[in-house]
């Protein structure tokens, strides 16, 4: 049921359930459990545009964090006889165990082109409440993103470091174990961007969302990243505060909502997209070479060029709609982009933006 009232029936493929969120659909046609698992989906009810979901199962590798976070998955024709010598289990068991409404049955085509003519919409799934006036009145009444601050629940509770794909959870300093030290501010980050850093000879050590700039600095990073992460970027004013003390401080590298919180730093506001950018074929133009790279994206707000200061310049924009995709200050080392350079699940047309980074603490 979305909150203008347009409603489609179907069939739950993971038992009773109910959940609200504001709607929104990805293009990508693999990587469900990635999607799933996305920290940036908190709040939100996922429908997949690719019709056949769950044809190879899922498994304890591809998590990119530690729980799924979507609040109920949406699909046209669910699959449960996956076939992956990967596989552990069926997407709808996974579900289940988790507690997560999956539905299948629904014509994701309408659903779709319903959402990119009226926009992104608050919506609610249920198998228990079938009065269609009934349960449009909740609807109406659940709460959406705008104004939301959803970091808060993604974050992680305390510091931990990453160590050979695992987690060290309380380790807040650096052991000196890589080449190079990286801070990451954890505003709903996914594990590959750890497993990027570490493959490239970086130890990371993970901070949450509200960590101050000072307890940070003093730890000594040689650089810092802003994780992606979920909700409106204008209701968390925090860690933007965070980042504007860090600037200048240690190189800054940001992506997705990161970028969103460095372009506040900076003085630029954000808006709402129609529908935003989900899916793992967007093209994007790297204006300081002329590539076009295609990229995995994730995002429902956007940083507004116009209002950037003439020392920031815009290095990447989005060839669908031209809005703002990339940014870097001129006089200190701090960039960030929009979409997800980490991939998973998207091509790695984008990963070189995690090797310009170590570039950046080699000459900083």
């Amino acid at each position: 049921m979305l909150e203008d009232g347009t409603h489609f029936w179907g069939w739950s493929f993971t038992g009773p359930g109910e959940a609200f969120g504001e709607m929104v659909f990805n293009t990508a046609m693999t990587g469900y459990q990635e999607i799933l698992t996305d920290p940036s989906y908190r709040g939100q009810i996922v429908a997949m545009t690719y019709p056949l979901i769950g044809n190879y199962g899922v498994n304890t590798e591809d998590s990119e964090s530690l729980k799924i976070q979507v609040e109920a998955f949406v699909v046209r024709e669910y699959q449960p006889r996956y076939s992956n010598w990967r596989a552990e289990k069926s997407l709808g068991e996974w579900l289940s165990e988790n507690g997560v409404l999956g539905i299948t049955g629904i014509d994701t085509r309408a659903l779709t082109r319903h959402l990119r003519l009226f926009g992104a919409m608050k919506a609610g799934v249920t198998t228990e409440d079938l009065d269609p006036k009934r349960f449009l009145e909740r609807v109406k009444e659940s709460p959406g993103l705008v104004g939301r601050d959803l970091v808060k629940e993604v974050t992680c509770p305390q510091p931990y470091r990453w160590a050979d794909g695992k987690i060290e959870w309380g380790v807040s300093e650096f052991l000196g174990a890589g080449d190079y030290r990286i801070a990451i501010l954890d505003c709903g980050l996914k594990f590959n961007q750890l497993r990027l850093f570490e493959e490239r000879g970086c130890e990371c050590v993970v901070f949450p969302a509200d960590t101050p700039a000072q307890e940070i600095l003093a730890r000594d990073p040689d650089g810092i990243f802003l994780s992606n992460g979920p909700g409106d970027p204008a209701a968390v004013p925090y860690v933007v505060e965070t980042v504007k003390q860090l600037l200048g401080r240690k190189p800054i590298f940001g992506i997705c909502l990161g970028h969103q919180m460095l372009g506040q730093a900076l003085g630029a506001s954000t808006y709402k997209l129609k529908f935003g950018h989900r899916g793992a074929n967007h093209p994007v133009k790297d204006l300081s070479t002329g590539k076009i790279e295609i990229t995995s994206q994730n995002h429902g707000f956007c940083v507004r060029a116009e209002e950037l200061p003439p020392e920031v310049e815009v290095t990447h924009i989005n060839l669908n709609d031209g809005t703002l995709e990339g940014i870097r200050h001129k006089e200190i080392p701090a960039f960030s982009v929009q979409y997800h350079p980490e991939n998973a699940p998207g091509p790695h047309d984008a990963v070189y933006l995690f090797d310009r980074f170590i570039e950046t603490l080699k000459s900083s």
